[in-house]
């Protein structure tokens, strides 16, 4: 009897062991299958690439696309961070990748790519995710999902991914592991880290060894993300006295629903004050060729609520019609092929976001300032910055909204220098760092990456931005 329990027990610790084994060797073997060796037009360069897909979803069909670049040096110690876009609906390939923080940018025939000073996989392995399932060439195969997408459903089908990627890649379990994203990814980052860090309470031995997030010109709470836009708007001259006047009467800030008469006067704003500018950078030319495709009033009245979305930019940067290079090149049947992307044939063109997830974004919540005060409790790195000439969710909108945190001050405000030239303005509370990053639009590292770069450098090293 005892000799059969031990043969029982023996027999039983092999199954676990040829389990694993067959379980790291069809990850190992996927992983090689999601190798990118170069991409359509691609200059040589000495980091390694993979992309594909990761199914969160079986039953309903919801695969999610990454794209990892891995670091350009020593990437067996770098840290991995993840970044996210927002929209909701809008692509993190598309703008994180292709326009801010990745190391290519896409030239202007979208016939070949040319390489980023100051990418930020020069620090980190970046991890770009397409999210939720819409967005990019993440897709679903139940079209209910497009339309009732939202908060709750994105955070944990993150969380899925997460652990499903690194079983995929397990030289990253357990490495430091940060989020970082912007604008409505200020509810997606901090919703995913709390997400890992209830389910790391949850796990003896989690292999998600999240360190902490960074999130830009960030959507935190309705209210006051709604009084502080309104103030960037009257203060930087872009509506008249009347008009501010009008809006703090007519709209109803704490409110599900607009009015009527809210409404009616950010229409007036909107196509009788504002003018043809870049709301996203209000002081850099705009796109001529997108000027006509403008969305204005719809998309700046549900901006004012700030409730379903901040919807899609049109233009923005040095080169304001970049988006339109994006579309042009992930459209491009070779860079799908190379990329392991569009495997099923998505029935729609790659867009840089979603107009079906925009427009039909069910759960989300009115304010992330409870979330921030849990994740400042469980001990995590948090930095919030703000490109000081974004009209959509600007710098004053960030700090009405942070203020209301009450945190004790560690560093007074000072201005922060890179180059030799004042990056910003910071300032380091108890458990959170906020900074400016001086003339940047919405996505801060197109406008400005050097200062970008830097604001990034200081946060993975845990260091107060530098004061000459």
């Amino acid at each position: 009897m005892v000799l059969l329990k031990v043969i029982v027990r023996a027999l039983l610790v092999l199954v676990v062991v040829l389990s694993f084994m067959t379980t790291n060797i069809v990850g190992v073997k996927q992983k090689e299958l999601d190798r990118i060796w170069a991409l359509p037009g691609q200059p040589k360069v000495g980091f390694s690439q993979f992309s594909g897909y990761v199914t969160v979803n079986e039953k309903h069909g919801r695969a999610l696309f990454y794209w990892l670049t891995e670091a350009t040096s020593f990437p067996e110690k770098k840290p991995l961070v993840l970044w996210l876009n927002g929209g909701p609906g809008c692509s993190s390939v598309a703008y994180g990748a292709s326009e801010e923080i990745g190391p290519f940018r896409i030239n202007k025939t979208a016939s070949s790519l040319y390489l980023n000073k100051y990418s930020w996989n020069r620090e980190a392995n970046l991890l770009f995710l397409e999210s939720p399932a819409g967005v990019g060439f993440s897709y679903t195969n139940t079209s209910s999902d497009l339309k009732d997408s939202g908060d709750k459903r994105t955070a944990q089908d993150a969380l899925i991914f997460l652990l499903r990627w690194m079983s995929r890649f397990p030289e990253y379990k357990y490495r430091e592991f940060y989020i970082a994203g912007e604008s409505y990814a200020g509810h997606y980052v901090p919703q995913l880290a709390k997400k890992i860090v209830e389910y790391n309470e949850a796990h003896s031995n989690p292999i998600i060894n999240l360190k902490g997030f960074i999130v830009g010109n960030a959507v935190t709470d309705n209210y006051y993300d709604s009084i502080g836009t309104v103030t960037f708007w009257w203060t930087h001259a872009i509506i008249s006295d009347q008009t501010y006047k009008s809006i703090l009467k007519n709209c109803n800030f704490s409110s599900e629903k607009t009015s009527s008469a809210c409404d009616d006067v950010v229409y007036y704003a909107m196509n009788h004050e504002f003018g043809h500018i870049d709301q996203y950078s209000i002081y850099t030319p705009t796109c001529t060729a997108l000027v006509s495709n403008n969305n204005t009033i719809l998309t700046m009245t549900k901006h004012l609520r700030l409730k379903n979305s901040l919807l899609r930019r049109r233009v923005s940067g040095y080169d304001p019609c970049t988006e339109s290079y994006s579309e042009k090149y992930y459209n491009r049947k070779d860079v799908q092929n190379a990329m392991n992307a569009n495997t099923t044939g998505i029935p729609y063109k790659w867009t840089a976001c979603s107009e079906v997830l925009i427009k039909n974004w069910k759960d989300s919540e009115n304010s992330m300032l409870p979330t921030y005060k849990y994740l400042i409790a469980a001990g995590l790195r948090i930095w919030v910055f703000s490109g000081d000439t974004d009209s959509v969710v600007p710098v004053t909108a960030t700090r009405f909204s942070l203020s209301h945190l009450n945190l004790p001050i560690k560093t007074r405000w000072y201005p922060w220098y890179t180059g030799g030239q004042v990056g910003g303005w910071t300032e380091v509370y108890k458990g959170l760092t906020f900074a400016t990053v001086r003339g940047a639009g919405h996505e801060v590292p197109l406008f400005q990456p050097k200062r970008a770069f830097t604001l990034f450098r200081s946060f993975l090293g845990g260091k107060e931005l530098p004061k000459f």
